[in-house]
């Protein structure tokens, strides 16, 4: 057996086993580069040189660009404005979301896009009660559409453009790929809108998160918080200016729940300014007293104001649950009370499901506090660092995560202008081509580590380790296709086929041979491997190598049949629940308004 029928072989192997579906798509992307060293068509350095390669540093840089929008508050920004303007409507929700992911596609790529707006488009399925297997490839598939829009949208625009200077017919310009763009986009969301739920599987992921964007009504519900808690502002004269917080704590039955002033810094300040408002909390007759005797002046009670006193971009809610064997079992606490680290307040207290402590019930004589046991569940409020801070603590149990909280639920929290800065950045010097590709992404990702936006540990975890071992793993077999001369038969072949058809034959020819191909190798290889072959084609019938390079680019991009055809469709392949052959269904329809782009309209826009 030739070193050529080897690959075939193995090509053919790992269609196989990905449609089988038994083995992880991970596993079975290993098994390319064992398959090609034990046979020896490629030696040890080369076999796993995909994990060296640029394109993997570009991949897992975008994962933490990805995450610094979403640690910051931009993504749930975004998510808060997307959910204002779909309502409840999925139809809405289908063509917001393929134009959203269209648009940011030429700004920080298709897998950019994709990961950012992942997470937001779960949460949303979520609330509306649908599976986001509806409603996640639809924005892998837009991504391709959008990288159509400009030069910088993909690295295959990238490649045609300069082959097609090379070949000396001048390079396309930054927005004329949006001639195959714009159109290609409209048809796409025509297309989901009218096709995509039902061609779409209904799946469910294990791996969904939760829906945190009425965390702070939902927590100031469970413990009663409504109608026991007032806001009163500090007026000049206050005997309780320049007080620690801690003077209100035993005041009997009050509890001080929240301090906020004009500046970010009065969230983390212990003591009491002129105009601080503060959240307290006990019997109403009680409190009215304490406000006259301290110059407090009652504020309205407007709808959801204490709920966005007690959580917002500076501080938030964190609800705890003593451990056994904890220290803190035998502890006296009491709504109000400061923690030992003078960092958090205790809102509430509740043991099976009700209130303890007699500020929570109304009753004056609350300042004895609860003697904590395990299982106690406590409400705790502070900054965000300090709740961060107490989720590690091993005498309490976190009932969901400060960090998961903040990111989904306040948007434009804390380091956003940061990182929407270091976004505009990296988008104007990607525009601009003043440095690689790779390199400007894994600058932004680090200026996303640099400025705390996200630890260290977190980019660990941003990063889907599942889509960089794959993509890794895939990128051998396209050296070992042109080491063994597997590419250059399949391009003699083509242009035997085709050399003395028409032009339109010809670009019919290359869209599918480009458009399979890119089905089983990253689209980019695909593209570098058939780009000699389009312009060799094109002078055989004595026509332009423009058109047929732009036919050949989208041609490329119509990689919708499988997971393994883009980053972006694995992106969404966990999240969405999909399997190996839920693809192709929604992906045929797509790649048939591809071919019309391709063969059809690209010769009216580039002349033959």
């Amino acid at each position: 057996m030739s070193d050529a029928d080897v690959i075939f072989a193995i090509i053919a192997g790992v269609v196989g086993l990905l449609i089988w579906g038994r083995l992880p798509v991970m596993l079975v992307a290993l098994m390319v580069p064992l398959a090609l060293f034990f046979s020896g068509i490629l030696p040890l350095d080369q076999v796993f040189a995909g994990f060296g390669d640029t394109v993997i540093i570009f991949i897992a840089s975008l994962f933490v660009v990805a995450a610094g929008l979403e640690a910051s508050g931009v993504t749930a920004w975004v998510g808060q404005w997307l959910s204002r303007a779909v309502g409840s409507s999925p139809f809405k929700l289908s063509v917001f979301t393929v134009l959203i992911a269209a648009l940011l596609s030429p700004l920080i790529s298709q897998s950019g896009a994709v990961a950012a707006l992942v997470p937001v488009v779960i949460l949303l399925t979520l609330r509306m009660g649908k599976s986001p297997s509806k409603f996640l490839m639809p924005l892998a598939f837009a991504s391709a559409a959008g990288s159509k829009l400009a030069l910088t949208g993909t690295p295959k625009n990238v490649l045609v453009s300069d082959a097609a200077a090379d070949a000396g017919y001048g390079s396309f310009g930054f927005f004329e790929f949006a001639w195959v763009g714009v159109p290609l986009l409209l048809g796409t969301v025509l297309i989901v809108a009218a096709l995509g739920r039902r061609l779409l599987p209904e799946r469910q992921s294990a791996n969904l998160p939760e829906d945190f964007g009425q965390h702070a009504h939902t927590l100031a519900e469970q413990y009663a918080m409504t109608g026991s808690a007032r806001l009163y502002r500090v007026l000049d004269g206050s005997p309780l200016l320049g007080k620690s917080r801690e003077a209100l704590d035993p005041v009997a039955g009050i509890s001080l729940l929240a301090v906020s002033g004009a500046t970010p810094d009065r969230a983390e300040s212990r003591t009491f300014a002129p105009g601080d408002v503060l959240v307290l909390r006990g019997n109403m007759d009680v409190l009215s007293k304490f406000a006259d005797a301290n110059r407090l002046e009652v504020m309205p009670d407007a709808e959801g104001s204490i709920a966005d006193m007690l959580f917002n971009r500076h501080s938030g809610l964190a609800e705890v649950v003593v451990k056994p064997r904890s220290k803190l079992i035998g502890t006296v606490m009491s709504p109000g009370s400061v923690t030992e680290s003078g960092q958090l307040v205790v809102v509430a207290v509740q043991r099976n499901g009700q209130d303890l402590g007699g500020a929570n019930m109304g009753d004056v004589d609350g300042a004895a506090g609860v003697t904590l046991q395990a299982g106690d569940h406590l409400l705790l409020q502070g900054t965000w660092r300090a709740l961060e801070r107490m989720s590690s603590d091993p005498d309490v149990l976190a009932v969901d995560s400060p960090d998961a909280v903040r990111r989904q639920a306040v948007p434009l929290g804390r380091g956003s202008k940061r990182m929407l800065a270091i976004l505009a950045t990296m988008v104007v010097v990607l525009a601009a081509g003043i440095l690689p590709a790779p390199v400007v992404v894994l600058i932004a990702a680090m200026a996303v580590i640099g400025s705390r936006i996200i630890t260290v540990p977190q980019v660990y975890r941003a990063i889907d380790w599942n889509t960089v071992v794959l993509v890794a793993s895939m990128l051998p077999l396209s050296t070992a296709m042109n080491r063994t001369g597997v590419s250059t038969q399949m391009a003699d072949f083509l242009v035997t086929a085709l050399g003395g058809a028409n032009p339109t034959t010809l670009l019919a020819g290359l869209f599918f041979f480009t458009a399979i191909l890119g089905q089983v190798i990253s689209n980019t290889a695909t593209a570098m491997i058939v780009i000699p072959i389009a312009i060799m084609a094109a002078g055989d019938l004595g026509i332009s190598a423009k058109p047929v390079l732009m036919s050949l680019n989208v041609g490329a991009s119509a990689a919708f049949l499988t997971p393994v055809a883009t980053t972006s469709n694995l992106i969404v392949m966990g999240p969405g629940g999909y399997r190996f052959g839920d693809y192709w269904r929604l992906g045929l329809v797509l790649m048939a308004l591809y071919f019309v782009i391709a063969v059809f309209w690209v010769p009216v826009v580039w002349k033959l």
